[in-house]
């Protein structure tokens, strides 16, 4: 199985028995849908997926509140070392993966390079807001007693958007350093005219052209 929130599954039964509305509960109620692409009908997916694997198995039933009585899983030897294992592998291999700004970013120079400053910059002040409010809940957290071991994911996305927002600023700069080269045969491109041997048009054509620019 290649889908995380197997992974939180297999983890969060390592505590007791549950069922899916039980998982469900617990896993919107520690937040988890801003790591994990959560929904019900996603985790009941993943939940049949690995019975019929083995990883878990039904252990009676239960019942949350007035909700109808549904099967309990439990976590089977195979599925413990399953999480382990695959738990080592995503902690000490790094993969690759497909982040959407870094696809925008290849094909940026389709905007024009004032476009692309203004929305960069309001980028920044969206990542801004956004480290804002994760150190809001982190502190909220910890003055409830929540140890910072199970706040370190929140840690770590704040030192991703920090990072993130580091990168824009220094490329704002390189495109408006005229020094760097980056604003003249950008903006000239898209005044339309030609741009020949370079990274925005290799064709040397302008907007509008058949072609089109090409990254």
């Amino acid at each position: 199985m290649n889908n995380l929130l197997a992974l939180a599954v297999l983890s969060y039964l390592t505590q007791r028995p549950m069922h899916a509305y039980e998982l469900n509960r617990m896993l919107k109620d520690h937040d988890a849908a801003r790591t994990f692409k959560l929904s019900y009908g996603a985790l009941y997916g993943v939940v049949r997926q690995m019975d019929a694997a083995g990883f878990i198995r039904a252990a009676g039933t239960g019942q949350s509140g007035k909700l109808p009585k549904h099967t309990m899983y439990e976590l089977t030897d195979l599925g413990r070392a399953e999480m382990r294992d695959w738990l080592q592998e995503l902690i000490s291999e790094p993969r690759h993966e497909y982040p959407a700004f870094a696809a925008a970013l290849s094909l940026v120079a389709v905007l024009p390079p004032d476009t692309v400053v203004n929305l960069l910059r309001d980028r920044v002040g969206s990542l801004a807001a956004e480290i804002a409010a994760i150190r809001d809940q982190l502190d909220a957290a910890v003055a409830k007693g929540v140890s910072p071991l199970f706040l370190v994911e929140d840690d770590y996305r704040i030192a991703l958007l920090e990072a993130e927002s580091a990168f824009i600023k220094t490329f704002i700069a390189q495109i408006e350093d005229p020094e760097a080269g980056l604003f003249e045969p950008w903006a000239a491109y898209h005044a339309g005219q030609a741009v020949p041997n370079t990274a925005i048009g290799d064709d040397a054509s302008a907007p509008g052209d058949e072609e089109g620019p090409a990254t």
